[in-house]
């Protein structure tokens, strides 16, 4: 999801521009530390504009997490773990989508919604709701693929598929703490890597499907 620079035909209007300026500082600074001028100074557009299409800078919060959930959307979407027929190997291969793009700066990868999250999830409640929407929306698309998954190999257990889901979610979020923590993306693949163990383990996979 490369992002237009600032001189592209392709960037768009002021209000996408806020957008995709607020989805990279907060990424880079967090939210609290981004200030409207920050954001205004990374879309070159003028504060005027910014109030123009946002009562505040918390309506923009909330705006920003919309935006995110739409783009990945598409982005999750399009991506190969699709692909395969089998419903586990769809369940492993996002995992290995996900580790595949930790790459690059920690901006570029980690997670806008959980970043803010983390951080307005008692002062901000529109916002904290809509960086929740965002994530547990993301994980129930994974639902479907999981259940049949259990269906398929016979797997019981005091677990759902929902459950799972959301764990898948819980070890990212915290697979990009720790890479920000460490100032490593390798500590974040290195959790990605225990996640596909435990998926396996939990799913009976041989190590003859393994190989």
């Amino acid at each position: 999801m490369a992002r237009p620079t600032k001189h592209s035909p392709e960037r768009g209007g002021a209000r996408i521009r806020l957008l995709e300026a607020a989805r990279d500082v907060i990424r880079a600074k967090g939210f609290a530390a981004t200030s409207v001028d920050d954001i205004c100074g990374a879309a070159d557009v003028t504060k005027g504009a910014f109030f123009h299409h946002f009562g505040s800078k918390d309506a923009l919060g909330v705006a920003v997490a919309e935006f995110w959930t739409e783009t990945t959307t598409q982005f999750f979407a399009a991506a190969p773990y699709h692909e395969p027929a089998d419903a586990l190997r769809r369940v492993l291969a996002y995992v290995a989508f996900r580790k595949a793009i930790v790459t690059g700066d920690l901006a570029a990868f980690t997670c806008l919604v959980g970043t803010m999250a983390q951080e307005v999830y008692a002062s901000a409640p529109a916002i904290r709701d809509a960086c929740g929407r965002s994530i547990f929306g993301h994980a129930a698309t994974l639902e479907a693929d999981i259940e049949t998954a259990r269906r398929d190999r016979g797997i019981s257990g005091d677990w759902t598929a929902a459950s799972l889901a959301r764990h898948t979610q819980a070890v990212l979020q915290g697979a990009f703490v720790l890479a920000k923590a460490g100032n490593d993306p390798q500590l974040a693949r290195e959790s990605l890597d225990h996640l596909d163990r435990y998926i396996r383990h939990l799913f009976h996979v041989t190590e003859e499907e393994t190989q």
